[in-house]
């Protein structure tokens, strides 16, 4: 790709420069219709890079993920907007299709911040959220790899770190939402089981934005039956399907030995009454279930 042969440096002197006068043009940009908001390591952006194909979906400007209503709060409504299309590229995507344009992103975190749904219920009214969902023990799996990989973890053994994890999120949660700048890596990084108790997110949400504004994807059946699960998607959105789409597993993340037995035994037991409520979101029981 023509990106990574930039220099990193020269890409973030580009990026400033295009967000600068993003926020300079800023009252004539669109917000966002539709937010992906995780799971973390569930399919995430596989879906973002399906939709964004579709002629009448407008995705960022920059990258998937702006992460303004968990970690960029503070930065404001103005620095979001120049994330996105112009509102001359949104209404030239509508004379194409015939069709409202729908602007997106893609930020995994914002279902766990424990202040980013009230902050986008109430700064983008009426916004739609998509949540995938997927074997917790599977994800929490894959999520450790993910941060080895990245430099983000230092604990390389996985039934160690979710041994540490309690201690590692004591009290955070408390410490997030009482204090708007708090920020803290162990929750956005090393937070393996909880992220996987995915009803203890879902139940919050809906309530701030409406269950009828809220889709739950079994990411199984997305990779398994992709059109079907993109139908529905499309469904939820009010679009039509129009042309082709090309669907792919990204950002997949092997471990090198498979989990121990009893420890993967461990894990499932540990899921079992989470994702026996997590049946009422997806309207049957979970695909890793069945």
């Amino acid at each position: 790709m023509i990106r990574e042969r930039v220099p990193t440096p020269v890409r973030a002197v580009v990026g400033r420069s295009s967000r600068t006068l993003g926020r300079l043009t800023a009252a004539s940009r669109i917000l966002p219709g539709l937010l992906i908001c995780g799971g973390q390591r569930c399919g995430t952006t596989s879906l973002y890079r399906a939709l964004s194909q579709h002629p009448a979906m407008l995705k960022p400007v920059f990258h998937k993920g702006v992460h303004y209503f968990d970690t960029g709060y503070r930065r404001g409504l103005s620095w979001y907007r120049a994330h996105f299309p112009t509102k001359a590229a949104a209404q030239r995507a509508a004379d194409h299709t015939g069709l409202v344009p729908v602007g997106f992103e893609s930020s995994p975190y914002y279902l766990y911040h424990p202040l980013a749904a009230p902050r986008f219920a109430r700064d983008l009214p009426g916004v739609k959220v998509i949540v995938l969902v997927r074997d917790p023990v599977e994800r929490a799996w894959s999520h450790h790899a993910h941060e080895i990989a990245r430099e983000f973890e230092d604990i390389d053994d996985f039934e160690t770190a979710i041994g540490a994890e309690p201690d590692r999120l004591f009290g955070v949660e408390e410490r997030l939402r009482a204090d708007a700048d708090h920020y803290s890596f162990d929750h956005q990084h090393h937070a393996y089981l909880a992220r996987g108790r995915y009803t203890d997110y879902l139940e919050p949400l809906a309530d701030q934005v409406g269950r009828d504004r809220l889709l739950v994807l079994d990411s199984g059946e997305f990779f398994s039956r992709p059109e079907d699960a993109f139908e529905r998607v499309l469904r939820f959105l009010g679009l039509p399907w129009i042309g082709e789409f090309a669907f792919s597993r990204h950002n997949a993340r092997g471990r090198p030995s498979p989990m121990p037995d009893a420890l993967r035994r461990r894990l499932t037991d540990h899921f079992e009454p989470y994702d026996a409520r997590l049946a009422d979101w997806l309207g049957g029981t979970p695909s890793w279930r069945r």
